[in-house]
């Protein structure tokens, strides 16, 4: 199923220009496109859409520890819930947060890394409303958090 995001601005990398009105398109867990809506709608008739306020780009790393919860599906979660779709090894301290973060197809990586949109690429995306509020995360395809 294809399903397109949308929003006023998005960024395929978060010090790269905006594309005003702009979408991300995902098949699966990979992203089949990115471009100004209107093509992006032209291209791909009859995919699922879900339009965002605020800013749209690629999920983030998290690269700090992750926050203290009862357990650690829910660090992994609250994680999600910050627009993370990735975290830094050393900070993953256990095999239960290592297998919590596979479950949820959380990367976890040797050190920070830049992340970018792109076609053929992991479909890993967030969106921050205009205080920096992470509305939604998109992570290996899934939303996977969604605060409207």
């Amino acid at each position: 199923m294809l399903t397109i995001h949308a929003a006023q601005e998005v960024r395929t990398s978060w010090d790269a220009a905006p594309l005003g009105d702009g979408a991300v398109v995902v098949e699966g867990d990979r992203i089949a496109a990115v471009g100004p809506l209107a093509e992006i709608e032209a291209r791909f008739p009859g995919a699922r859409m879900r339009s965002w306020p605020g800013v749209l780009g690629p999920g983030r790393v998290h690269e700090g520890p992750l926050p203290d919860a009862p357990s650690p599906r829910e660090r992994v979660h609250a994680v999600l819930k910050l627009g993370a779709v990735a975290v830094v090894e050393k900070y993953v301290d256990s095999p239960e947060l290592r297998a919590a973060a596979e479950r949820n197809d959380v990367l976890v990586l040797s050190g920070a890394q830049p992340r970018a949109l792109v076609e053929s690429g992991r479909a890993d995306v967030s969106v921050f409303d205009e205080t920096g509020t992470c509305i939604a995360t998109v992570c290996a395809g899934r939303l996977v958090h969604r605060r409207r």
